[in-house]
């Protein structure tokens, strides 16, 4: 694959790759790597401007069919490059400023919190500050035991801010964010599992293989339902029961309404008049 400028400008030609961000397409999976080693992939303004380029790309490209986020060398993201990010915003302009952060924001959690296709974190290494965004905004996250995750801003006098600490509180319990939000104590890749900040944790060697099986286990899913279920699943959690059932009840009715495989008629009629289908075991038949 050839590389694009720094502007993404060739992402119509399939050309995706840029000088921050590696993509490479393998059997369904887009391989999307922050490619900043030598600053552990620190998200710099250029890396964000090319990851709105990337994800909008990939959202339409038919050799993805699941995305897998992770980083070059031995990190995940060091979160915020905070030197070229005020850099940038020398001045302080409030209008360069603003723009400068909603990039950063339109994608770490924005773009890949609702992405039209699932998303994998393959967590690889060092997960720090703003890193936690676009790690809670992807659906799953695998890490390696050995990963080293921290909200290390209380040690600088600062507090976790650009959404970061609405992504912690998001999944983690209150006792533990505030534990690690309140003495910027570093932990592994097996306590972030433990206290559901991944998913899972396994051994360093066993990580792409474990990313790749459950990525081709999400590819047998019906795409469309997959979608609208991760979508219901994010919005709903700021809703009341009522609220959320009428919701709910509408999602329902808008998938089998957007499925071009009326999925929920054929998983129907192979569980009532074949018997050919057992719902707790696996799909329904999606190609006849």
């Amino acid at each position: 694959m050839t590389s694009a400028t720094s502007s993404g400008a060739e992402a119509e030609a399939g050309e995706l790759s840029t000088s921050t961000v590696k993509v490479t397409f393998e059997d369904g999976i887009a391989w999307v790597v922050l490619n900043r080693p030598e600053k552990r992939n620190a998200m710099n303004p250029a890396m964000n401007r090319d990851m709105n380029v990337i994800l909008d790309a990939l959202e339409i490209d038919d050799r993805c069919k699941v995305l897998v986020l992770t980083g070059a060398g031995d990190a995940f993201t060091a979160g915020m490059d905070l030197r070229e990010f005020f850099r940038e915003t020398a001045g302080f302009d409030p209008i360069k400023r603003r723009r400068t952060m909603a990039q950063a924001t339109n994608w770490q959690w924005r773009k890949l919190r609702y992405f039209a296709k699932p998303t994998i974190a393959m967590v690889n290494g060092w997960t720090f500050g703003g890193g936690f965004l676009p790690l809670v905004a992807c659906d799953l996250a695998i890490a390696a035991d050995d990963a080293t995750f921290g909200v290390s801003e209380i040690n600088w006098g600062i507090i976790p801010a650009g959404n970061v600490t609405k992504a912690i509180e998001a999944v983690l319990n209150e006792r533990q964010a505030l534990r690690y939000i309140m003495t910027g104590d570093p932990f592994d890749g097996k306590k972030a599992a433990e206290i559901g900040l991944v998913t899972e944790a396994v051994p360093r060697d066993q990580l792409r293989v474990t990313v790749v099986a459950l990525a081709q286990k999400l590819m047998k899913k019906n795409p469309i339902t997959l979608w609208n279920a991760k979508v219901a699943f994010k919005h709903i959690g700021e809703m009341d029961w009522e609220l959320s059932e009428e919701y709910l009840t509408a999602k329902a009715i808008a998938n089998t309404a957007m499925d071009p495989e009326r999925g929920s008629e054929r998983g129907l009629k192979q569980f009532l008049d074949d018997k050919s289908y057992k719902p707790g075991l696996g799909e329904y038949q999606r190609e006849e």
